[in-house]
């Protein structure tokens, strides 16, 4: 009698988890496991399904072990706890172990201390399972602790080396745990057999050392070998492994634990002949389809099934059997062959689907005998096998083959029936492997009272043969090293027999094939599993006291009471019913268009000055505190009553018109600045995109924007007393912003989910209308959430790199499931910056998953619709995330797509197979569009300096990367009293000319007293502001009253004011100015020409550096000669930055070259007539012009900073002392100085109309959105046809590349004569093409200048002409007059060439000659 444990835990990666046949014996063992133990038995495997919270063999149950639930993933362990999809339900708990990446180093290197595991050459195939397996320790240990801390018998199973390092963890951290380890089949012995050496014969003579050293896996055996060194138990599933085991693994086996197979396989026979016959027909009628004739229905029906490995499972030899019995004139019954082994697969066969459902006649056989369609089929054995041995379904072929590379779930597509179920169609199963440690699908055969063939070389035919069973139940071929012939007949021999048998004969058959499963019955099997339990608690003995030790050493658990002393407050609402008058001031409150319309801004703030001020000129703030007198006084000011029907009016005729076209653009953006109030937005990038989708709305471009909604937004900035930045964070309120819910049809809020480790995440989403454009945002910070997933979306750029992927994986992915619930299909996709760079994969997973597309296919589709603008100029400004990060957010991605792991890594690096690089976000957006922008034509030659080395053979001049130049929405940030006077003088449709520069050479007609009025009352405004804004900071930064009276006093409305506000940052050079105290000290206290600096601009949390250069500014302002002459603002904003733009005189913007991408902020100070004195970098080199502003030259003089800084400052000095004061302080008799007053004119007439958002907005179209939307619609026009056929021209040109060669090359000699002015430089080239056309190639000759050896600029590019070709060859012929004399530097370079490439990097292959 053996002693059974109290607890059992039973580890393997197939728990839950359909891989191969060790999910067949423990989920067919389940029944006598839950009848011995109870709930106290307990599987544990990965959790490796994501996207959904119910697996196909998993049902989650939140309602067991609640408490143990918390306490488990208050210990950083990430499970999911519920039951198998079983008629006994066995408990299992799966464990997301991605959060161990972060410390794998820390767990591999105390692995190595404590037992010398190797894990030095482990991959991440090897790294990810003993993650798990320590997990599993984790979890047990946790368990033990926390629900059974007082039980003594606790034994622990785990099965293969994938789970070896449960064994390790629960011997040093819980040793009162029992261990059993079962390995299946050696690691060693299966790469062995797999790489074709012989196994059986030379066992004895392999070194497993040396041998796993020469397959490069001597981290799996090591990890194999330390589990079972130090399991109390070790058990293998049949002799012939434990062979391997004694020899690989220098230790026997403690007990053989056969496999076994449920009873309840065994049907009555009514039962069993009616799913027999229901299968055979599902089988008849795909073959049907699928051979284009009529199967005969007396037909032999054989199968193949398991695993998909082609030599060890012995299907190489069932096809040649198969191809000999299509040649068998003996043959009594022609023969339906099934091969049933999953592959890469995306969703049934679509020829097949097409023939299915009529809209394909059936005429002949299909291409391939697939049920399914195959990724890679050109390299799929199977399907090249077939083929070989003339198996093609022909009409006349005895023998027809179907191939169903799909795992049998009920849910495949083309059968929907589960392979228990299927196996009841089949006469035959024929399984000639050659390693096969047990053999679970011959044993499920006969359990289906089916005959099998099997060989001695697998577990279950070595025991049959031991137990001398002669029976055509099941045959034992005798199987070794070299006799695959003798196999491959005696295969066809049996098959030839048995197709003469009768029915009488086939009853006996199979009634002895139920005889012989019943040998395997699991409840008389489990004993070999009780023994080895029995041994393994007897191993306890002697290790109670750690038990103790570790008992006593628990912390009792403290509960906190606290009396409720304080008051309990509670809610409630008040909702307004407005009446129609007023609803129509609540509709345009909901949408921000009254933001840049001038007359609803005035309109709203008429209402209720102070509360408009106060509320962030917020109207849906201000009209949510109204009163009810406040309501009834509106309603009846019949002047505000006809003012708002007015603007009214106007916003529905605005929003009545529709776009010009169907074809949508999805804008993806991080950030957003569309209003103050609405705070999900941090500096220039949000900005930018906030004014791009106002342009698109008055545009009529039919566009949707796709973003984050935080909670927290941005922070607020204070300074503390010594001008330390301090950051604030305050929540919003969303009833006081124009957010609505998004519903579907049925009125249920749209929610999308992503999975993260553990759990799935949800967001809720919102709408913000800007005006004809609808913006959604997701929202995490809801109650299906834990806490630390509801502040995914708490703040803008917070938090750690960890929280950066996932705010990114829901801006990017979230972003398109969520367009994907609501219907809308973009024809076009523009990520604006790196952050969005997610959504191009999830676009690839919807068409590799939904679609059934190739990856490289739906890579061209996405690449053809996708624009990638950046606007970073340094390449540490590109997110980039570990690859433990990846792993632990988007382990499953591969598989979703069908490639490998390193494939997809390589997406996101430069260098696509550097393991140690990051995966840069920048990177992916670029391999994933097929167009990527700057956003100045400085910052786009740097951008392609910066991604050059994506494409090393195209020098950086010559890549495909554009730029379009940013620019500022006009009505958002021109002042209304300009805007008054705009229309005054260009006309009320000014707006709509905006982009035509005649139309602003009226300016020059307005009197100069007329815009210096403007200016003035402008100034005059900005004083009072700051006078209020500065004291207020002072006071909060506890600076003595006496130096906030000085300050206030000596400001001057009349001093030349300069403006200096954007994001701190070193590269922005803020500290420029204090380079010469004394020097800027007499420029402001010049008493005829005073200066006043104006500063504001919030520092990044983590940027020490910038915020130490604010503090600088506020220490500057204390000295008494900078006193009122140099100024900081705090909390930079939407509101403040319109202040600063419209009201200063100057705009200074002083960056390190070539690091300003663009700099919006002065092309909104030009939309007022203030002046720009900037380094000619950004956006003002190319807007510079020299009667309309000052310019900083670009190109540097020292490449020592501190040397160019103080350059820089001089020359700043200078021009302030020697130009720019003077200019400004000379005034004409009215006191207008007139020549300043032209300047503004020229900046109106030259810079301002070619930096508007309108202008911006059309170039995007002119240079991208047009060409992309074109390519888009070739590209996914007939069944996206022209997709298919590039990608196969580009694997026709991949594959062939490296096969080109020179044949001959004539080009001038040096050696014999230089060539004179004059002459012809000519060339000639011959290359073989094999495999290749003659227009897939191209060869051009460049021209290059070189300095110190090195080439520094390209000269000229000349194409070569194709002038003859042949079979396989092509010869190229260039004559080039030479008109300069000197040293020429030239090559040639090879390429492939197709028109329907979008540029040369799309498929960046060269070779140089």
């Amino acid at each position: 009698m053996y002693k059974i444990p109290k607890y059992l835990f039973e580890i393997s990666w197939e728990v839950c988890n359909m891989v191969g046949g060790i999910y067949t014996v423990l989920s067919t063992k389940m029944d006598e496991m839950k009848r011995l133990f109870g709930d106290n038995y307990i599987s544990i495997g990965p959790d490796l399904v994501k996207e959904s919270h119910e697996t196909l063999y998993f049902v989650e149950d939140n309602s067991l072990f609640p408490e143990w639930r918390e306490r488990a993933i208050s210990q950083g362990l990430k499970i999911r706890i519920g039951r198998w999809k079983l008629p006994s339900k066995p408990l299992a708990v799966l464990i997301d172990f991605t959060t161990l990446y972060q410390s794998k180093n820390e767990i591999l290197g105390h692995l190595w201390e404590q037992y010398k595991l190797d894990s030095i050459q482990g991959q991440w195939d090897y790294i990810e399972p003993v993650l798990f397996g320590y997990a599993s320790g984790q979890v047990i240990e946790s368990f033990v602790d926390w629900n059974i801390p007082n039980e003594e018998d606790i034994v622990a199973q785990f099965h293969e080396w994938m789970t070896g390092a449960g064994v390790l963890y629960l011997k040093e951290h819980a040793p009162e745990v029992a261990t059993v380890f079962t390995t299946h089949a050696t690691y060693l012995g299966r790469a062995i057999s797999g790489n074709g050496l012989p196994l059986y014969n030379e066992l004895s003579s392999y070194n497993p050392t040396v041998m796993a050293s020469r397959f490069n896996i001597v981290s799996q055996q090591s990890m194999e070998q330390k589990a079972v060194e130090n399991a109390d138990v070790f058990t293998t599933v049949s002799n012939i492994t434990a062979m391997e085991c004694k020899q690989f693994l220098n230790r026997e086996p403690d007990v053989i634990t056969e496999n076994g197979i449920s009873d309840a396989f065994i049907l009555d026979d009514a039962t069993r002949v009616s799913k027999r016959q229901l299968a055979r027909e599902k089988v008849f009628h795909i073959a049907d389809v699928i051979t284009g004739v009529t199967v005969s229905r007396d037909s032999m029906l054989l199968i193949n099934s398991g695993r998909y490995e082609f030599k060890n499972k012995g299907i190489d030899l069932y096809i040649r059997a198969l191809s000999e019995l299509n040649n068998d004139s003996e043959l009594a019954r022609d023969i339906l062959a099934v091969i049933a082994v999953p592959a890469n697969i995306a969703g049934p066969s679509k020829q097949l689907t097409r023939r299915l459902n009529g809209t394909e006649p059936i005429e002949g056989h299909t291409e391939h005998p697939l049920t399914h369609h195959v990724f890679d089929i050109e390299n799929d054995a199977i399907v090249n096998a077939l083929r070989e041995n003339g198996l093609n379904n022909n009409p006349e072929d005895r023998v027809k083959v179907i191939f169903i590379p799909s795992y049998l779930n009920g849910d495949d597509g083309v059968f929907n029936i589960n392979y228990n179920d299927f196996l009841y169609a089949f006469d035959l199963s024929v399984f000639p492997s050659y390693y096969e440690p047990w053999g679970y699908t011959p044993l499920e055969s006969i359990a289906h009272g089916l005959p099998t063939v099997t060989t001695d070389l697998s577990g279950f035919g070595r025991f049959m043969k031991d137990k001398d069973v002669n029976s055509e139940a099941v045959t034992v071929i005798h199987r070794e090293e070299g006799n695959g012939d003798y196999v491959v007949s005696a295969i066809a021999e049996v098959v030839e027999n048995l197709s003469k048998r009768s029915e009488k004969q086939w009853e006996t058959i199979t009634s002895e094939a139920l005889r012989l499963a019943s040998m395997f019955y699991w409840k008389d099997l489990i004993v070999n599993y009780l023994r080895a339990y029995d041994m393994a608690l007897n191993k306890l003995k002697g290790r109670e006291y750690m038990r103790q030790s570790r008992l006593y050493s628990e912390v009792l658990r403290n509960f906190d009471f606290k009396k409720q002393d304080t008051p309990n407050w509670k809610k409630f609402m008040v909702e307004i019913n407005y009446s129609d008058e007023m609803q129509k001031l609540n509709e345009m409150a909901h949408n921000l268009w009254w933001s840049w319309n001038i007359d609803a801004i005035d309109l709203f703030q008429s209402i209720d000055p102070e509360a408009w001020q106060k509320h962030e000129q917020n109207p849906l703030a201000v009209m949510e505190n109204f009163t009810k007198y406040q309501i009834d006084s509106l309603e009846n000011n019949s002047e505000f009553v006809s003012r708002l029907n007015i603007v009214y009016q106007r916003f529905k005729d605005y929003m009545s018109a529709k776009p010009d076209n169907d074809d949508i653009i999805a804008y993806f953006s991080m950030e957003y600045g569309l209003q103050k109030s609405l705070k999900i937005y941090s500096g220039g990038l949000g900005i930018l995109a906030g004014d791009y989708l106002k342009q698109a709305s008055d545009s009529n471009v039919n566009m949707v924007g796709i973003g984050l909604l935080y909670r927290y937004g941005y922070f607020n900035q204070s300074m503390s007393v010594s001008g330390e930045q301090l950051s604030e964070y305050v929540p919003q309120k969303f009833s006081q912003l124009p957010l609505d819910p998004v519903r579907d049809a049925n009125g249920d809020w749209v929610t999308v989910s992503i999975a993260f480790p553990g759990r799935s995440v949800y967001a809720k989403a919102w709408r913000v209308n800007v005006g004809r454009v609808g913006l959604y945002l997701l929202d995490t910070d809801i109650e299906e959430n834990s806490h630390e997933d509801r502040i995914i979306t708490g703040q803008l750029y917070g938090g750690d790199n960890e929280m950066r992927i996932k705010q990114e994986l829901f801006l990017g992915i979230g972003g398109i499931r969520l367009l994907e619930k609501l219907g809308v299909k973009p024809t076009l996709f523009h990520c604006n910056e790196g952050h969005a760079a997610f959504c191009g994969l999830e676009r690839l997973n919807i068409m590799v998953a939904k679609h059934n597309l190739e990856f490289d296919v739906a890579m061209e589709l996405v690449r053809s619709s996708t624009l990638f603008t950046t606007h970073t100029p340094v390449s540490a400004g590109h997110d980039a995330f570990e690859e433990h990060l990846m792993r632990t957010y988007m382990s499953y991605y591969p598989s979703h797509v069908n490639i490998s792991w390193d494939k997809f890594m390589g997406l996101g690096r430069f260098r696509p197979n550097d393991p140690n690089e990051k995966f840069s976000m920048s990177v992916l957006a670029t391999n994933l569009s097929d167009e990527v922008n700057g956003v100045s034509r400085i910052h786009g030659r740097v951008s392609r300096e910066m991604f050059q080395q994506l494409w090393p053979g195209y020098y950086a001049e010559e890549n495909h990367i554009g730029y379009v130049t940013n620019g500022v929405h006009l009505p958002t940030w021109a002042d209304a009293k300009w805007q008054r006077l705009f229309s005054k003088v260009m006309g009320e449709d000014y707006l709509d000319n905006q982009s035509d520069f005649t139309v602003w050479e009226k300016m020059q007609d307005v009197p100069a007293s007329e815009i210096w009025d403007i200016r003035k009352e402008l100034k005059h405004n900005l004083m009072e502001f700051i006078k209020v804004k500065l004291a207020e900071d002072m006071r909060k930064r506890q600076e003595s009253p006496s130096l906030i009276i000085k300050t206030i006093d000596s400001l001057d409305e009349n001093a030349l004011i300069i403006g200096f506000a954007r994001r701190f940052a070193t590269y922005k050079r803020a500290h420029l100015l204090f380079t010469n105290l004394e020097r800027l000290a007499e420029i402001v206290n010049n008493p005829k020409r005073p200066v006043i600096f104006v500063f504001a601009g919030k520092a990044h949390p983590n940027d020490k550096a910038g915020q130490d250069l604010i503090k600088n500014i506020i220490e500057v302002s204390r000295k008494k000669e900078f006193i009122g002459k140099i100024l900081f603002i705090s909390n930079y904003d939407i509101e403040i930055g319109k202040m600063l733009t419209s009201s200063v005189d100057i705009w200074l913007n002083t960056p390190t070259r070539p690091l300003e991408a663009s700099g919006t902020s002065g092309e909104k100070a030009a939309m007022n007539g203030v002046l720009n004195f900037s380094v000619l970098d950004g956006w003002w080199a190319e807007g510079y012009r020299p009667d309309a502003g000052w310019a900083i030259k670009e190109e540097r003089t020292y490449q020592d900073q501190r040397y160019q800084d103080e350059l820089d400052a001089e020359t700043i000095y200078n021009m302030l002392e020697d130009e720019i004061t003077p200019l400004y302080f000379t005034r004409n008799a009215d006191g207008v100085p007139e020549t300043w007053v032209q300047y503004i004119k020229n900046n109106f007439m030259e810079i301002a109309p070619f930096y508007t958002m309108k202008r911006m907005l059309d170039d995007y179209f002119s240079q991208y959105y047009d060409k992309l939307i074109k390519r888009t619609k070739f590209m996914r026009a007939d069944r996206y046809s022209k997709a298919f056929e590039l990608t196969a021209w580009r694997k026709k040109i991949e594959s062939h590349w490296d096969t080109i060669e020179v044949s001959s090359i004539k080009v001038p000699d040096p050696n014999i004569r230089a060539l004179n002015l004059g002459d012809v430089f000519i060339a000639e080239i011959t290359l073989k093409i094999p495999g290749l056309d003659k227009n897939d190639i191209g060869i051009e000759l460049m021209f290059a200048e070189k300095e110190n050896d090195v080439i520094t600029k390209i000269l000229r590019v000349e194409q070569m002409t194709m002038v003859d070709y042949g079979d396989e060859w092509v010869r190229f012929y260039i004559s080039l007059p030479v008109f300069k004399a000197g040293v020429y530097n030239y090559t040639f370079r090879i390429y492939p060439t197709n028109k329907m490439l979008a540029h040369r990097q799309d498929l960046p292959l060269v070779k140089w000659i």
